[in-house]
Formats: C-alpha cells, structure tokens, sequence
C-alpha cells in the first residue's frame, strides 16, 4: 500500500488502507497523518472521514469527531457505519437524543439492523421513553445477529436463556483467534497466588466502591494482588485508593489487548479477574489472548460472557440458582452468603438535608427508587402509580438523571392518573450524602428486570428496606441475593402482586414498617452481608480452589465455598 501511494499519492483506496493497517499496528498518530494529508489534497471520501472521525472519538474531540461524521454523511446520507459511529460519538459527550435520532436514520437505511435497534432502544429506556418498548420485538433481537453488545438487552428483558445466546454469538464474532498456550505446569506451587484485576472504571464507579476495601483486605500471605487499569487518568480520590490498596498497579491504557495480556503473563498471573465484561470501555479481547491460565468473570458484568476464555463467574445460589446454570458458559464459583463485595467502612453524612430541603413531604410515606433510568420499565411504573393512588400523601422519589427523564415520567404519571407533583426527583451528589439521602425515605423499590445493585446495598446500608420482585436472570435476583444475606427473606416477593401487595401493607401499616426498619438496623452489622472480611476470605478460597483445579490438570467445574472458611 505504500508503493500504491507512491505511485498514485491521492489514491483514497490505498489510503484507507494503509491507514487500517496503520490503526492496528497502534500507530494512530501515523494514520491520522494520513487522513489529513489525503483530505488536505483533495481525496475527501466518506470511508476517510468516517475513519478519521474514528480517531478524534478515541482522543476525545467528540465535537471534531461530529462534524466529520457529519461530513461523511453529506457525501453518503446512505452510509451505515458513518450513522452508527455519529451515534457513538453523541453518546461520547452525553447527547442521547442526538444518538437516538442517529439510530433513526440509520433504520430509514437498512430497517432490519438489529445492532441499531437494541442500541436505540437501550438509549430510549434511558430516557424513559417507553414509546417503542416492545417486549415481543425485544425478544427476537440478537438471536441471528453478531453485531450486537449483549449489555443493550440485559436491561430490556428477563430472559437469561436468552442472554446466552447474544453472548455466545458476540464472543464468537469479535474473539475467535486461539491464544498462544501457557507453558507447561510446574509441580511446585507458588506461596502466593498472583490475582490480576482488570478494569476501565478505576474512578468513582459503583464497582470500585464495593470492591475498594476487598482489594486492601486480601491475605498478602497467600495473594499477591496485580491490578491493570485502563481508564483515563483522572483526579479522582478512589482511584488513588484502589492503587493504594493493591501489590502492583499498571496504567496500561494505551496499550493493545494483546499487549497487556503478554504483560500479564510475564508478570505470571495465575488468575485473571474481568471487572467489566461487556459494559462500556471493556477490553474482553485482553481475556480472548488469555492473561492468565484460569480467567474469572466479577461483578462488572451482570450476566454470562458466552465466551470460551472465561472460565468462572462469581455467583451465589440465590443469584444463579443450580438449575439455572445451563444458562451460563462459565462454571459458578458459589459463595456462601452473597456474591458482591461490600465496604462496611462507608462514610454516611451526619448533615444530610431535612425531607422538605430535599423537596419530601414532612409525613407522608416516601417510596424510593434512586435507580438509574433505564431500569425502569412500564411494567413497574404502572405498578408505582398505582402504589402512589392507593396510599393518601405518598411520594416517589427518583432519580432525575436528565431533563428528558423528568419531563417523560411526569407525563407518563399524569397518563396513568397521578399528578406529576407527586414525582420527586433527586439530583446528583457526592457518595456519604447519597447515602445520608436514603435515610430520609420510608422504602425502596427495586426495579424487576434489572435491580438495584450497588444501590440496593447503598439502600440497606444507610437502613433502608428495599422491597424486591425475584426474577430468572442475574439481573433480576441481584436484589433478592442482598436480602438475603441480611436475613430479610420478607421483603423478597416472586410475582407483581405479591410486590404491590407487600409494599401497600408496609406503607399503610406503622408498626409493621418500623418493625422491619428495626430489623435491618439489628441485621447491619450481625449478619453476612456488611462482614468485608469474612466476605473476602470465602472469595480467596474460591479463587484458590479455581486455581486447584487448574493446577492439578481438570478441567473448570462448578466450585462452593463453604461457610467453614
């Protein structure tokens, strides 16, 4: 390719692909010359635009990265790729109307692209725009399609056989090179097992916060704890804490996924810990060159990878049921209590604002759900309004998110009878004065097809009850795995009714309300769930059973820790 730009420098077929081979070599720089001297002389196409345009997104220019893209599209309005990567880049800076009218455009193009469709309606739930939610569409999605990120319909449906399908397709399509094997075993075994962290999210991230104090609390008797961050560099305090609470930190950033699973292993990490999965910013190819010999899917993504290269995944027999792990590709390592980590050092503000600072009522009932928007379907809105016209002066308290989410949830309260003004909404805060919120609500409820996580804990923690419908996936049964754990098995419910039922009951019946308040402050500090410490050893012994079994040559199986640890 560079003999053909020799010999035809304005040549924009050659130029695209040189620059390709260029982008996969990590050498970004070059080919971002070459964009721009190939646009600069006059070889302005849609495919180097698009391309360019790429570039500016990974260097976060997400304003240049939009007017190349829109560029591209004045040249090919027909161009595929051009409007889903315009979709990225609004997303890259928060435009998710903007993203959304990307997705239309590009459906106008090719109406069956199914990527676009579970993308578009990802980003409308997270503006509680129910206008195309679509529960039977929803479920044709992905079955037949490589291209789309299995995260898109964890949200939108509770069908974890389902799931498997999207991921098992996914993984196959974008990791289907076969790793260079590890050297053969030796018979002696390491004093220390070396566990490598891997994550995007090393900020102020709900997976960091449970996870912080379990990284610091590990036995460095029997652990030697590696850590590979690849978010962006930011002043960010529990960033500061994670390095500070692990053996070995490695901003590996800008380096290949390739690249840092060789870093890995010449680092000779034994087991290798995926924090993201499929989310957003996720490096699941660092897993396909496999970084270590036993590789464990944690707490970051809610679900199963489908993959072949990831062998285990964190889990409790309340989240993943024995008869649900046909479901899952990878072998559960069954802790006794609860599979999420927990900080029971987290500070809770002293001075948290009074109810009416906070726009509540001074003594009507307050139902919670600070959750995050695309959480919430019909399905619990019909259900919360119906909440709100059965209890005199109750409220619902949620989580405004941004303008679209508020103006849309009013309207679809007044649509169901219920005056917008009994709809509060929370802005944004630092994490203690989140917490001290909560202490200003009566009961949370959690969402049904994708519960609270780290928010049903930050609940429980600050003494609030989270009332939980049970469902079939992960996502569905996080909530019910935490009450558990906290020997609230009351509040856990298996149907709709049963869930209205309950929280009617609770916010119309005093003393049964504070009965349960009482008990969950009783059960803070005596049962499992908030034990940081005896949570992190059941955790070291299944990741030291996961590395038995590999070092003693079976294969990965089913693993549970007993409360004997």
């Amino acid at each position: 390719y560079q003999k053909a730009r020799e010999l035809a420098p304005n040549d924009a077929t050659s130029t695209f692909n040189l620059s390709l081979i260029l982008r996969r070599q990590g050498k970004s720089a070059e080919a971002e010359k070459l964009y721009r001297d190939a646009i600069a002389s006059g070889a302005e196409t849609p495919g180097l635009l698009n391309n360019l345009a790429v570039l500016e997104t990974q260097a976060g220019m997400q304003a240049n990265a939009e007017k190349l893209y829109r560029r591209a599209l004045e040249l090919n309005p027909d161009a595929v790729p051009v409007h889903n990567n315009l979709a990225a880049a609004c997303l890259a800076y928060g435009d998710r109307v903007g993203a959304i009218q990307s997705y239309d455009a590009l459906l106008k193009v090719q109406p069956d692209h199914q990527e676009a469709w579970a993308k578009k309606l990802h980003q409308m739930a997270h503006l509680c725009d129910w206008s195309a939610f679509d529960p039977d569409f929803i479920s044709s999605l992905g079955l037949n399609s490589p291209d789309i990120t299995p995260f898109s319909l964890l949200t939108l449906e509770d069908a974890p056989e389902r799931h498997l399908i999207r991921s098992k397709i996914h993984a196959r399509s974008q990791y289907s090179f076969v790793p260079q094997p590890f050297a053969a075993k030796t018979e002696t075994k390491s004093d220390r097992l070396r566990i490598g962290y891997f994550s995007a999210d090393v900020h102020q991230h709900p997976v960091m916060v449970l996870l912080a104090k379990v990284l610091k609390m590990h036995d460095r008797n029997r652990f030697e704890i590696f850590f590979y961050g690849f978010s962006p560099k930011k002043s960010d305090p529990l960033r500061e804490r994670i390095i500070a609470a692990v053996d070995v930190y490695d901003d590996v950033l800008q380096m290949r996924d390739i690249d840092i699973a060789h870093l890995a292993r010449q680092d000779g990490i034994d087991i290798a810990i995926d924090l993201n999965g499929y989310t957003e910013n996720s490096r699941s190819g660092i897993f396909a060159h496999r970084a270590a010999p036993v590789q464990i899917s944690y707490l970051g993504y809610p679900g199963s990878m489908g993959a072949d290269f990831i062998d285990y995944i964190v889990a409790d027999k309340n989240l993943i049921p024995e008869s649900s792990q046909v479901n899952y590709s990878e072998k559960p390592i069954y802790l006794p209590h609860h599979y999420q980590a927990q900080d029971n050092e987290l500070p809770i503000d002293q001075a948290a604002p009074n109810r009416t600072e906070l726009g509540l009522p001074e003594n009507g009932f307050v139902f919670c759900a600070l959750s995050n928007s695309y959480k919430i379907t019909p399905a619990e809105f019909d259900l919360w309004m119906r909440l709100l016209q059965a209890v005199d002066g109750s409220v619902l308290w949620l989580l405004q998110g941004n303008t679209s989410v508020l103006k849309n949830l009013m309207f679809e309260a007044a649509k169901r009878g219920v005056d917008p003004a009994r709809l509060v909404f929370a802005t944004h805060t630092d994490h203690g004065q989140y917490l001290a919120r909560f202490q200003r609500a009566d009961l949370y409820l959690d969402t049904f097809i994708y519960n609270a996580g780290a928010t049903a804990s930050n609940a429980l923690w600050a003494g609030l009850p989270v009332l939980t419908k049970r469902g079939h996936g992960y996502t569905a049964r996080m909530a019910a795995s935490l009450l558990s754990s906290i020997e609230l098995p009351e509040l856990i419910t298996d149907s709709e009714q049963a869930y209205e039922a309950l929280a009617i009951d609770l916010a119309t019946n005093p003393v049964r309300m504070a009965a349960v308040k009482a008990k969950l402050v009783a059960n803070r500090r005596t049962t499992p769930l908030f034990n940081t410490e005896l949570f992190t050893r059941h955790l070291e012994e299944g990741y030291q059973q996961a590395y038995d079994r590999y070092s003693e040559g079976k294969a990965p199986d089913v693993i549970e820790v007993t409360t004997r640890v």
